[in-house]
């Protein structure tokens, strides 16, 4: 025989909390936060995107608990251990998605880099990427995130460092990764991050006189004029709409 669950387990996938409406997402942080649709619209259902705050994230600004998990725990012990200023380099250790972000101070990307590729218990040996990000609320809004490979290992780490566009200044690693040399170049193209001790720092996909970082957020969506034949891009709004 089928048992009859209560209306509020059909419709939630579990318990509702005491006072939420049946279909209600209980996102963990008020009552006045509470939604009655998911991340696609659907009304009355259980949320499994996360969007409605069901997969909890780590607060900005605060590192994730310890244990990590997986090898996680093992490979920020070997830092610590490789690395004696880690305590004064390393400001933040991040789990989330399954991934693991050390973030470390601007000016010593290069030490931490070389450390995470030299380590015995660590063999990054391959900068997958390095890219940056513009976070237009934050103070240091420009961040630079390196992707790294351990062949040896196969596993993946994040670094990520953040400066002001007052101060955008960054250690160069390519003296670590000599793949840095095009993306360091691209960063700075786009995003103004000016990487120290890069010996030719100069623009990779805009022209040499160009005005401004075309990836940051602040940056205008069209009407910028271009080299071909006194053109210019009209803005998002005025473009033609097509049927």
């Amino acid at each position: 025989m089928t048992e009859q669950l209560p209306d509020a387990v059909r419709s939630t996938g579990g318990p509702t909390p005491e006072g939420n409406t049946p279909g209600a997402v209980d996102t963990g942080v008020g009552a006045d936060s509470r939604t009655t649709s998911d991340m696609f619209g659907a009304a009355f259902g259980g949320d499994t995107s996360g969007f409605g705050r069901l997969v909890r994230q780590t607060p900005s600004g605060l590192s994730t608990p310890r244990p990590y998990g997986g090898w996680f725990d093992d490979a920020v012990d070997a830092l610590t251990e490789a690395y004696p200023a880690y305590a004064d380099v390393v400001t933040r250790v991040v789990v989330a998605h399954g991934e693991l972000t050390l973030h470390v101070l601007p000016a010593r990307t290069a030490e931490v880099l070389q450390v995470l590729r030299d380590d015995p218990n660590l063999r990054f040996e391959l900068l997958s990427s390095l890219s940056g990000v513009d976070y237009p609320s934050q103070a240091e809004r420009l961040h630079v995130a390196y992707h790294l490979t351990s062949m040896t290992y196969r596993r993946r780490l994040r670094v990520e460092t953040a400066v002001s566009v007052e101060s955008p200044h960054v250690a160069s690693v390519l003296a670590v990764y000599p793949t840095a040399d095009a993306h360091e170049r691209e960063t700075w193209d786009m995003f103004g991050v000016v990487f120290d001790g890069h010996p030719a720092l100069t623009r990779i996909l805009m022209p040499d006189d160009w005005e401004g970082h075309p990836q940051r957020k602040d940056y205008p969506l069209g009407g910028v004029p271009v080299e071909y034949k006194g053109a210019q891009i009209p803005p998002p709004d005025e473009r033609r709409a097509y049927a």
